[in-house]
């Protein structure tokens, strides 16, 4: 994966969630421009979800106070009315007067009662839609949670991408000239021909080891971000890709277009490059001899093959010459 593909999944993650509230709108996707400033940007959102819902949590518990007393009132003053308006307690032989003033308590009983009645209701439809708001801040907090979690890790796979980046340029950059620790070393794994050129890589130009060992069909190819020729060489997966020449291994990772990919400075700024690999076999820094494993062929998709590349410098080469063929 190229790293504009991983910045896009920054930009992707830092997008707007779908809320269940109204309060659950993250931070908008121009502020992610810097996916540090996203992730600040996403924190600070979090933590005020984190401050909504202590917040709400507290009313609710101080709610349980009031909610209870006005419960009591209302049994205590609803047992009240009961016993004022139940039948045979009426007041007989009072006059008009004494009917009338009974009429009034009993009102101002009934209004108190649907008074204390209709603040409890208030009271629990409060509590109610505070747990509600509860609910939705832990929803809201979880998403983004879950947002910033896969942000972080599309922050670290293009930092990771990026290195791997300078690190691959690198490897083109600086070349040791030929010399004694470039040496072939004869018997190395996969097998060797005994009369690799001496000379340096520039004399073993049609006389390279061929990087597969065994039966291979060879086609011209290229890979994406690169302007000069390659060589796709089908083998059976698993065989045994070496090294066509002495070297030290520059470059030994997983890069881009190339899947896993192992760079070969030869000397003299000349490199070869051998792409998806099922297995790196070497360190960056390490010497290999002509014919020694480098890895194993893989498959990427398209059947199992290697990628092979010959540069000189950061310029890609022609390679079906330097192999003879």
């Amino acid at each position: 994966m190229r790293p504009a593909s991983l910045a896009a999944i920054v930009l992707t993650a830092a997008a707007p969630i779908v809320a269940t509230g109204h309060a659950a709108s993250p931070p908008q996707a121009s502020r992610a421009s810097d996916p540090t400033l996203a992730l600040a940007a996403l924190d600070r959102r979090i933590a005020d979800l984190d401050a909504e819902e202590q917040s709400d949590k507290a009313e609710l518990t101080h709610l349980a106070v009031p909610i209870a007393a006005t419960h009591a009132r209302v049994l205590a003053r609803g047992r009240a009315f009961y016993r004022l308006t139940r039948a045979g307690l009426l007041p007989v032989g009072g006059g008009f007067a004494t009917l009338v003033t009974y009429a009034m308590h009993v009102e101002r009983a009934r209004r108190v009662l649907t008074s204390d009645v209709g603040e409890e209701q208030r009271l629990r439809a409060h509590a109610v839609d505070l747990a509600g708001e509860v609910e939705r801040v832990v929803r809201d907090r979880a998403a983004l949670a879950s947002q910033r979690t896969a942000m972080d890790a599309a922050r670290l796979a293009l930092a990771d991408e990026r290195r791997r980046q300078t690190a691959f340029d690198n490897a083109f950059q600086t070349s040791t000239g030929a010399g004694p620790e470039y040496v072939a070393v004869y018997g190395g794994a996969g097998g060797v021909a005994a009369d690799t050129p001496g000379g340096g890589f520039a004399a073993a130009r049609g006389r390279l080891l061929f990087p597969v060992v065994g039966r291979a069909d060879v086609r011209p190819a290229h890979r994406e971000g690169t302007d000069g020729p390659g060589l796709e060489v089908h083998a059976a997966g698993g065989s045994v890709v070496r090294a066509v020449f002495a070297g030290r291994v520059a470059f030994a990772d997983r890069y881009g277009p190339y899947g896993r990919i192992v760079i070969l400075d030869h000397g003299d700024h000349y490199y070869t490059v051998s792409g998806d690999l099922d297995e790196i076999d070497v360190k960056t820094g390490q010497d290999v001899g002509a014919g020694e494993r480098i890895g194993t062929v893989g498959d990427d998709g398209q059947g199992p093959m290697v990628y092979f590349e010959v540069r000189h410098g950061s310029q890609t080469v022609a390679p079906a010459s330097w192999l003879g063929l």
